[in-house]
């Protein structure tokens, strides 16, 4: 068995879970070389081909914005997206692409809400991440200054968030301030380790997660795809009536 791990064997399927139910990818990173996902045109349009035979029919793609790291702008994220958008037809892969970002939630992001520039997708939805190390001291500031302004906010991949790895209330009071969760479906399939995933399911249990991703960055995580279609999470999320990315 692959590096995803054997201790998940009992809870496989017997059969993939058809992803194309899900139909539209809301967190990905297939705009070339400016952050942390692909690097050429090529692999972009190779992984993008392959979620259009694993049946999306719309990926929107998300790149980092962040103060020090991954400096992006509107500019030059949807200059990117053309390229792209380009390519795709020139090699007749009929999948929508779409571009928002991905914001961390960090020092500079005040200045990125007051300049009013910021990327979105559905209805005013936002993709938000956190800080790795702690959240920041003002992520519920943010968070009602976003809603004031009309934003719907998408936080990205809760169950990575190892501070709150046992501490459910946390999340809890991020969904009662209308907090939007999408979890990466990856780490139902142990992708991330078996900490991530249990934290995942937690989630799951409780009915907490609202969309699904693939935070595609390369191949591996293409990889983790064919893995947790697999699983029986997964089919539970996906089963609950849950989930809206068809809405977007």
């Amino acid at each position: 068995m692959s590096i995803f791990g054997n201790i998940f064997a009992s809870k496989r399927l017997s059969q993939p879970i058809n992803l194309a139910v899900v139909g539209t990818d809301v967190h990905s990173h297939f705009i070339p070389g400016i952050d942390d996902g692909v690097q050429t045109l090529n692999e972009s349009v190779g992984l993008l081909k392959e979620l259009h035979n694993l049946g999306y029919r719309k990926i929107i793609t998300t790149p980092h914005i962040q103060g020090e790291a991954f400096q992006n702008t509107p500019e030059i994220i949807l200059s990117g997206l053309e390229d792209v958008r380009k390519a795709l037809k020139e090699d007749g892969i009929n999948i929508q692409l779409e571009a928002a970002a991905e914001y961390l939630l960090d020092d500079k992001f005040n200045e990125k809400l007051l300049a009013n520039n910021l990327l979105t997708f559905g209805s005013k939805h936002i993709l938000v991440e956190l800080s790795y190390f702690s959240p920041h001291p003002n992520l519920f500031n943010f968070i009602f200054d976003l809603q004031i302004e009309g934003y719907k906010v998408i936080l990205a991949h809760p169950e990575r968030y190892s501070y709150w790895f046992n501490d459910l209330k946390k999340y809890e009071e991020l969904k009662n301030r209308e907090v939007l969760f999408q979890v990466n479906m990856i780490s139902l399939g142990g992708y991330y380790g078996a900490m991530v995933k249990k934290n995942a399911e937690k989630l799951v249990d409780a009915g907490m997660i609202d969309f699904v991703g693939t935070d595609m960055h390369n191949i591996n995580y293409l990889k983790g795809l064919n893995v947790v279609q697999y699983e029986k999470y997964l089919d539970k999320l996906l089963s609950s009536g849950k989930i809206k990315n068809d809405i977007l």
